[in-house]
Formats: C-alpha cells, sequence, structure tokens
C-alpha cells in the first residue's frame, strides 16, 4: 500500500518500521522480509517508496520529522523502529527525537560517524550503528536474533554462527538436543568461559553461558535463537 496514511489492520501486522529507504534501509527491510517478518518501509521520497513496493511488506511516503505524521500512521503500535536515514543527519536527529518523545519502545539509528553516533544516543536512541562496521544484513540478524552473536555467510541461506546457548539445551546433552535432525545444524565447538571445545563427543552437556558455533541454514539458527 502506498500513500499519506497506512490501513490499521496493516499496521498491526508490521512487526518494524524502517524509515529511510535508501541502500541501507533497503538492505535491512529486505532481510527481515526474507526472514519472515512483515516491514512498514517509511521514506520522503515517493519514487524511493514506489520502487521499492514490491520488496518491502507495506510502503508509506511521510515525513518522518513530523511527529503528527508519525501519530497518522500509530508509530508507538511498533515496538521497533529504524532510522536510516541517509546523508541528511538533521532528518535523522528530528526523527530520533519525535520517535522518542512519542514513546516508540526501541529506535535503533544509522550513523555516519562516531561524532553523528554520540548525538543520537544522548538524545534517546536506543541503539546506533555504523555502516561502515555492520552492515543492514547483520542489523537484521540483531533484531530477530538477539542471543546470535555473529554469522558469516557460506551461500544463499547457509552460514557459520555463533550464538548464546538457548536456555531451552541447558542441561541436556548434545546427543538429546540432536540439532543436526530438529534444526538441520551441525554444533562444531563451544566456547565455555575461555575454552574452546571443537572435537566434541555426544554426551557433552550445554551449560548456561556456553557459546555455540553451528553451521547450517540461516533461519534455522533464527529459529533456534528464539528458543530462549
Amino acid at each position: 500500500m502506498i500513500g499519506q496514511n497506512a490501513n490499521k489492520s496493516s499496521r498491526k501486522r508490521a512487526e518494524f518500521v524502517v524509515i529511510g529507504l535508501g541502500r541501507f534501509g533497503t538492505s535491512l527491510a529486505r532481510t527481515l522480509v526474507q526472514n519472515g517478518h512483515t516491514v512498514l518501509g517509511v521514506d520522503s521520497d515517493m519514487n524511493l517508496v514506489q520502487r521499492h513496493s514490491h520488496e518491502i511488506t507495506q510502503t508509506i511516503q511521510l515525513d518522518s520529522t513530523d511527529e503528527q505524521a508519525l501519530k497518522e500512521i500509530d508509530i508507538t503500535s511498533f515496538d521497533t523502529v529504524v532510522v536510516a536515514i541517509g546523508t541528511h543527519f538533521e532528518a535523522s536527529l528530528l526523527t530520533t527525537v519525535a520517535l522518542k518523545s512519542l514513546g516508540v519502545k526501541h529506535v535503533l539509528c544509522k550513523a555516519t560517524n562516531e561524532r553523528q553516533r554520540d548525538i543520537l544516543l544522548k538524545v534517546g536512541a536506543d541503539k546506533v550503528v555504523l555502516p561502515e562496521f555492520e552492515a543492514g544484513e547483520r542489523l537484521a540478524t540483531m533484531i530477530i536474533a538477539p542471543s546470535v552473536v555473529s554469522q558469516m555467510t557460506l551461500c544463499p541461506n547457509v552460514g557459520i554462527s555463533e550464538l548464546v546457548v538457548p536456555d531451552s539445551l541447558v542441561g541436556r546433552s548434545l546427543e538429546e538436543a540432536d540439532l543436526q535432525a530438529r534444526y538441520g545444524l551441525s554444533v562444531v565447538a563451544i566456547q565455555r568461559g575461555t575454552n574452546v571445545q571443537t572435537n566434541l563427543k555426544r554426551g557433552i552437556v550445554f551449560r548456561q553461558g556456553d557459546m555455540l558455533v553451528v553451521i547450517g541454514p540461516t533461519d534455522a539458527v533464527h529459529r533456534l535463537s528464539s528458543h530462549v
């Protein structure tokens, strides 16, 4: 749907809002959608709104620095809003202030340098990323599966991931968990404190705080990490 106002029932389905549909914002939104999440994409440029309407769940054109416009799309019904505005830092700053003023729970922002990051944090941003260090795809993973510490893609939807052991596995052995059968994931290493174990025996029992290194489908990693 494209227009000044989003349909209310559609709004309630969306899980994330991405404001700013430049390269970073669309990369983030696309990755979230590919992982089964619904996303409302927002930009002041109607050309960008139309260009990306086929790959994002819903798109809308509005001025995100306008608190009234944000109220009209019921922005506070979303738990997470990502401010991915590109080169216009003033717009990014004003948008962040407006979102926090309205009561949005989690506001994540993009910055182009450390100075911008510090300012955005001071005005209330909950997290700020520098795209030189964190691509949109990685931020999507952080949002979907916050217990996933790092992820390296080997080929489409397959990668090596490092994640905190889910609570559901604590006290169970590698054999009992049988992650290969349940998720298609192979555990290649366990880090326990400063000790890294790679020659794993089937009887090893997962402990609270263990870090797992697994190989397999990235969507399976997200499912596993959600079982906390």
